[in-house]
């Protein structure tokens, strides 16, 4: 999970600050060295980290907190506030021109997930804004790079230009335009070549494609598990190019979190968008307030609500709560919010959106186990349209069928079975709730 270390750090460290009704200069020193060691820990680049002390520190010892009545929570809000600059203030939203097609190069070495983050930014694009790109193959020094992005076209049913590895990069990009403006497509992207280090032979081509084609955006993709070393290459090629933001790849698997709270403040680039995972829809825009949130563990409500409204069908929501209501939901409807919800990307991920679900107790430190719900989907699977309709149909010897389907034992089932069959009695004490409302006085049926 993205800043796992890190958060988990931060949120013990603030944790003896936030309830006290008085703050003094040593209380704020103390919490400022273990945040101060928990950054650096994460990889975060030391000028960086000694920057961003100085100012808390200013601001935690200043009137602001010292006159509040609050003056533990004060100094949390000052420690997200700091962050959140740090990460670039507020989203930095993409570029469109003022005539089409607005054109963005993706650069970065080999290895980054450049020509994956190409498709996933078109698919974003698409998805998101209603646009029609076009992905241009520059990269002619590698077969493998133009067939990669010609699958990731296929994929997402996108045209992709190229001209395969004889022809020279500029041209193919210059062609590309035309051939843009000819097909009414709102957008180019550039998949261009990286290498496994910076060198001048790559800045020289980079650069006579940006002089010809003069793009709207430059994004840098950096590989954010490679921590200070993505910083490192962000500012070679942002002295060379000066880029317009970068794309963090893998940030979902990155725990520390250096790379993304440098990056910003030693390059002045904001970044642009994250890459959470592998699928092609796993690209979000990066919004520094919501992940400063999140590492605090404050939540991140509003992202949940995207990806809910992204993942979950409407229509199927409705008929669900009308099936709640009148008692009829069954196992096939278990098994498709179960398939909905998977959709929404890792539980744990989830979680962390929740304000407060790392203070709940059982879930600080729980692992969330998601082949525990393969199991659930798995013995669901091995029953019969009868039997997911009706589980009082289940006796012995069909749940030893549905066990050994699933690959599961009987012990497993029945347990699947109660839970199912507690949650169908809260949702009719919730129901007898809501009725309760319109008589004298709610009624508690577990009271």
């Amino acid at each position: 999970m993205a800043f796992e270390g890190l958060a988990d750090r931060l949120q013990d460290t603030i944790k003896k600050i936030t309830g006290k009704g008085k703050v003094s200069e040593q209380d704020v020193k103390e919490m400022t060295r273990e945040v101060r060691l928990a950054l650096l820990e994460a990889d975060v680049n030391f000028k960086v980290v000694k920057d961003l002390i100085k100012r808390i520190k200013e601001r935690a010892v200043g009137q602001e907190v010292m006159e509040s009545l609050t003056p533990g929570q004060q100094v949390i809000k000052v420690v997200k506030e700091e962050l959140t600059e740090l990460m670039g203030g507020e989203q930095s939203k993409i570029a469109v021109a003022d005539r089409s097609p607005t054109v963005i190069m993706m650069v970065g070495l080999q290895g980054a997930g450049k020509t994956t983050t190409t498709g996933k930014l078109a698919n974003h694009l698409r998805k998101k804004h209603n646009r029609s790109p076009l992905l241009v193959a520059c990269d002619v020094y590698r077969p493998a790079a133009i067939k990669q992005l010609e699958t990731l076209g296929q994929q997402l049913d996108m045209p992709v230009f190229s001209k395969g590895t004889d022809a020279n990069p500029v041209d193919i990009a210059k062609e590309a335009i035309d051939k843009a403006k000819e097909d009414h497509n709102d957008y180019v992207i550039i998949d261009t070549a990286g290498r496994l280090h910076v060198d001048s032979d790559l800045m020289e081509e980079l650069d006579q494609i940006k002089e010809t084609v003069n793009p709207n955006e430059i994004f840098l993709v950096v590989d954010a598990m490679t921590g200070q070393d993505a910083v490192n290459v962000a500012e070679s090629f942002n002295e060379q190019l000066d880029v317009s933001g970068v794309v963090l790849t893998k940030l979902d698997g990155d725990t520390r979190g250096g790379a993304a709270l440098s990056i910003k403040a030693v390059t002045n680039k904001p970044i642009k968008f994250a890459g959470m995972g592998e699928k092609l829809d796993q690209l979000e825009p990066f919004h520094p307030e919501r992940m400063a949130s999140r590492i605090l563990g404050m939540g991140d409500v509003l992202s949940l609500i995207e990806k809910a409204q992204t993942n979950v069908d409407e229509k199927q929501a409705k008929q669900l709560e009308e099936k709640m209501r009148t008692m009829s939901f069954t196992f096939d409807d278990f098994l498709e919010q179960m398939g909905q919800v998977k959709n929404m990307g890792p539980l744990e991920d989830l979680m962390a959106m929740i304000p407060g679900a790392n203070k709940m107790k059982g879930l600080k430190n729980a692992q969330i186990d998601e082949k525990q719900l393969s199991h659930v989907e798995a013995i669901i699977q091995s029953m019969t349209k009868k039997e997911r309709q009706d589980p009082s149909l289940m006796n012995a010897s069909r749940k030893k069928r549905i066990a050994k389907g699933s690959g599961t034992s009987v012990s497993q089932v029945n347990r699947l079975l109660k839970q199912f069959d507690e949650m169908k009695k809260m949702m009719k004490q919730m129901t007898n709730m809501q009725k309760g409302k319109k008589g004298k006085g709610m009624k508690f049926p577990f009271m």
